[in-house]
């Protein structure tokens, strides 16, 4: 994952001409993703990666969170992520209400995601980023105060995996890759379809010495 080794090209689904235009679609995800994989994808998983979401639309997902499971030293790095807006949930939890909107980030021309999970007492966990088709494997997810993660995209049956390639740290014009050593390790994220509108989606960051650090299961619905 941290060598830097070429990968071999794929054939990616082409750039359409006669609907680029077109304000229903949105075909930035599905550029990422190899062209027979994508078109074996579930009509279902397309059309939610194919938004367009431009002006005031939001895509919007209810559902709930079936567990979060932190060790140790997962919750030991939620705790410290709380220094840049407190992107993974901060305790391990059982079933808990949540919901995820996806919007138009007008600054950068990606998009918003805003994920709402339930806890048993107190107000909800708001976890915000911001996607961006950009950097060398053509999306990039920035969580804040500059830092952020390069993503590659596959598709695998019936479901979208997304997973880290580096992480980063960015000031302006100023980027600097973080050193392996320096990261939590493997994060990779799936988006799994199930059928009738629904979905599941699983967060899990592994590191290669201390193992499983965050493992969150979640079940949702089109809005």
């Amino acid at each position: 994952m941290w060598d830097g080794a070429q990968r071999e090209p794929v054939e990616t689904a082409p750039a359409p001409s006669a609907r680029d235009d077109d304000t229903l679609y949105d075909y930035r995800f599905r550029r990422l993703v190899a062209r027979a994989d994508w078109d074996a994808l579930p009509g279902d998983v397309q059309r939610r990666f194919s938004k367009r979401l431009t002006g005031q639309a939001v895509a919007a997902y209810s559902g709930e969170i079936v567990w979060t499971r932190l060790s140790r030293a997962g919750w030991l790095l939620a705790q410290l992520c709380r220094l840049i807006g407190a992107p993974l949930p901060l305790a391990a939890s059982g079933p808990a209400p949540a919901a995820v909107a996806v919007s138009e980030d007008r600054r950068s021309g990606g998009q918003v995601w805003t994920r709402l999970y339930g806890r048993k007492a107190g107000h909800p966990q708001v976890i915000h980023s911001a996607k961006s088709f950009a950097g060398p494997t053509g999306l990039e997810e920035h969580i804040g105060r500059g830092f952020g993660m390069a993503l590659t995209v596959r598709a695998e049956a019936d479901a979208l995996v997304f997973a880290s390639d580096h992480y980063f740290w960015q000031a302006g014009r100023f980027r600097f890759r973080l050193p392996g050593w320096a990261t939590p390790g493997v994060t990779v994220v799936t988006h799994q379809h199930l059928g009738s509108g629904r979905f599941a989606f699983d967060l899990k960051v592994t590191h290669n010495r201390l193992g499983e650090l965050v493992n969150q299961h979640g079940l949702f619905r089109d809005g």
